[in-house]
């Protein structure tokens, strides 16, 4: 009798799943049965026939049927028999296979370099590579995300199941850039390009949102109200609400960076002036302190805290958030500005709201939007969060 759980099965990281937000017909019945087995050995790991059956409320007999056609496709993999302490016949447990497939995963929020990874389907990264941007725009900048793609894709050693991008600017449901200011992108059909000229599935999501994502399946994110600010280049931010990616009707809920905060603050890519971006970017941020001591320096990134903190407390307020988390580099965001932020905030909101808020950096680091773009292809693909 075997008893083996390889390490390299998916389900230990992960910890929640997004609710969903659209209905299930008939036609799609079994496609949303072999999502619910999927999800549940992605976010409980190893688990018997008998365990999928409990867990989705699906026969045992479903249960055999689906699990062996992802057996059949290399998906999942019999793990060995589970010790058991009772007599009887010991069950075989089943894992989705970390190595089955791979992601092609992109960050396009930093602010000087396009960023690139390949991931298995646990979400770690195998390889990475970094392209610098050189302020390239509009065209030029696409083409420099497509050949980052290709050169991504020739480094795979697997099937590759897509390819997800996080992207500063507003983006709707298809992958279309609809405003990257910063990028000078207006109606990029983001995806539907890449797609043709990878000949692979591509997701794309504003980057905050893709960050927000990770933090909710890979991170220590609750699963009631979380708002991530990602601050890179430019400055945006994802929301969770009670489990669902909320975008907002016009795809643009988070577009934070660009509320006016001071008219007669510094211009902005907008074409406006004192957007909170001109404040919180990063490129904004390192220029404020660029030659001051540390002493000197924590002070000026704590006033930029407290225009921060006052900025998001009607949005805490009104949405009664328990979670704000600050991604983007730490040695901006993680010291004065945070306490500064917090600080203001609870000055702003009732004590019921702001007591208790946590106002912390994203745990997943520099990877975040990364991993949030692995999330759109698991989500997209196989219908795992």
């Amino acid at each position: 009798m075997t008893t083996a759980t390889p390490p390299r099965t998916v389900g230990r990281a992960a910890r929640r799943t997004l609710r969903p937000t659209s209905k299930v017909l008939p036609e799609h019945a079994r496609q949303h049965n072999r999502s619910l087995v999927l999800q549940t050995l992605f976010r409980a790991g190893p688990s018997s026939r008998a365990d999928l059956a409990r867990e989705t409320g699906l026969t045992r007999v479903t249960v055999s049927d689906l699990v062996g056609d992802l057996l059949a496709e290399e998906l999942v993999e019999e793990l060995g028999f589970r010790v058991e302490s009772r007599v009887g016949k010991p069950a075989t447990l089943v894992g989705l296979r970390a190595d089955a497939a791979l992601t092609v995963c992109l960050d396009l929020s930093d602010e000087s370099n396009l960023l690139g990874a390949v991931l298995d389907l646990s979400g770690t990264v195998l390889h990475r590579l970094c392209v610098p941007l050189r302020r390239r725009t509009g065209e030029s900048a696409y083409a420099a995300v497509a050949d980052l793609c290709r050169k991504l894709v020739a480094v795979a050693d697997r099937p590759i199941l897509g390819v997800g991008v996080g992207s500063p600017g507003v983006v709707d449901a298809d992958g279309v850039v609809l405003q990257a200011p910063n990028l000078g992108w207006h109606g990029l059909e983001l995806a539907a390009r890449l797609s043709a000229d990878l000949g692979l599935a591509v997701h794309v999501a504003n980057d905050a949102n893709a960050a927000a994502l990770a933090e909710h399946t890979y991170g220590g994110a609750g699963g009631s109200g979380l708002m991530l600010i990602r601050v890179g280049k430019g400055l945006g931010a994802g929301l969770l609400l009670d489990g669902a990616l909320h975008r907002g009707h016009h795809f643009a809920a988070g577009e934070i960076g660009h509320v006016v905060v001071d008219h007669r603050g510094d211009a902005c890519a907008c074409g406006r002036r004192g957007c909170l971006e001109t404040l919180l970017a990063a490129p904004a941020l390192r220029a404020r302190i660029k030659g001051q001591d540390p002493t000197a320096a924590q002070a000026t990134l704590a006033s930029v805290g407290r225009r921060l903190g006052a900025a998001l407390a009607p949005v805490v307020s009104a949405l009664d958030l328990r979670e704000v988390v600050l991604s983007g580099p730490a040695d901006l965001l993680g010291g004065g500005l945070r306490d500064a932020a917090l600080d203001e905030l609870r000055k702003r909101t009732m004590p019921v709201v702001g007591d208790d808020l946590d106002l912390r950096m994203a745990s997943l680091g520099a990877d975040v939007v990364l991993a949030g773009a692995a999330v759109l292809v698991l989500s997209g693909q196989l219908g795992v969060s």
